[in-house]
């Protein structure tokens, strides 16, 4: 005998199955890469935070311009990951990581991906509006470095694309920072710094893991150019370019700068130890997990030091 209840839960108002729902779900967010979202939606509310906190204005009294931040960044964030994923539908399923993305299924087609890459960034643009302008510039000029310096430009053509494509994924905390004070401190210029150095070996780590697939797809990444003994002596240079940057904010305190220290160290020192597996792909591993690990714990101590 049917049951009503599970019956009723399985199928929507509209007819359709909540299965095929979740599905739609799914690939939306497959679409916009919710994951590069949540990541740039904390570098973005770090910016904002210490924006706040080093002006001396409370967090519950602005409630409404952080959130219209956030949104703001996310939705012009997912607008231009969802335009990459239209512009890359060609090379995309070369790649085992990329090839099932909507835009290379067919569960999106071509024409509404671009229409709503461009409805988002566009929605997103007017919450920063609400901010400052300055934070808007700075978010359009982040698409344009992502959309057209990268993914249009230099990604299929130059080896350097990582460090370009870095420049847009370093820009999230200065939308923060702008929305609250449209004169960039010293401070958030040093947070760009560290998230732009950060990406190098981040990415570098995940191409050494995924280099045959880039292969494939004809994307001159560094270990596919120039092989994995070049790609990790960058790593670990672009790791040491990370060094002296906890001391360029002394205001955060000295338990900060000793955690900062701590985790550089800490990478650099698992690179070399990880050396003894005699394995590129576990060590590129090793380091990618690392990574993440690493930005999180960074921009989260943030802000928990200002409330200490």
């Amino acid at each position: 005998m049917s049951n009503p209840k599970a019956f009723n839960e399985a199928v929507l108002d509209n007819g359709r199955p909540a299965s095929a729902e979740r599905t739609a779900l799914k690939d939306f967010l497959a679409l916009i890469k919710v994951g590069i979202v949540n990541s740039n939606a904390m570098t973005t509310f770090t910016g904002l935070w210490l924006a706040l906190h080093f002006s001396g204005a409370r967090f519950l009294d602005n409630i409404d311009l952080v959130l219209a931040t956030l949104i703001g960044s996310s939705l012009v964030v997912a607008g231009s990951c969802s335009l990459n994923n239209y512009i890359d539908r060609d090379i995309d399923p070369l790649m085992e990581r990329t090839k099932g993305r909507p835009t290379v299924t067919g569960r999106f087609q071509p024409s509404k991906v671009a229409w709503i890459s461009f409805i988002l960034i566009g929605i997103g643009t007017a919450f920063l509006l609400t901010t400052t302008v300055t934070a808007a510039v700075i978010a359009l000029f982040g698409v344009f470095s992502y959309i057209v310096l990268y993914t249009m430009w230099s990604k299929r053509q130059y080896v350097s694309n990582t460090i370009i494509g870095s420049i847009s994924g370093a820009v999230p905390p200065l939308i923060g920072w702008a929305a609250v004070d449209a004169n960039l401190d010293m401070k958030a210029w040093v947070l760009f710094a560290i998230v732009f150095l950060w990406q190098p070996p981040h990415f570098y780590a995940l191409a050494m893991r995924r280099v045959e697939e880039y292969r494939a797809a004809n994307v001159p990444m560094l270990p596919v150019v120039k092989g994995f003994r070049a790609t990790k002596r960058s790593i670990f240079l672009w790791i040491a370019g990370l060094l002296p940057l906890p001391f360029l904010i002394p205001s955060l305190g000295i338990p900060f700068l000793i955690l900062a220290s701590v985790l550089n160290i800490g990478w650099l020192a698992l690179g070399i130890y990880a050396q003894r597996l005699k394995d590129d792909i576990k060590w590129a591993k090793l380091m990618f997990i690392y990574s993440l690990q690493y930005l999180t714990v960074l921009f989260v101590a943030m802000v928990i030091v200002t409330l200490i």
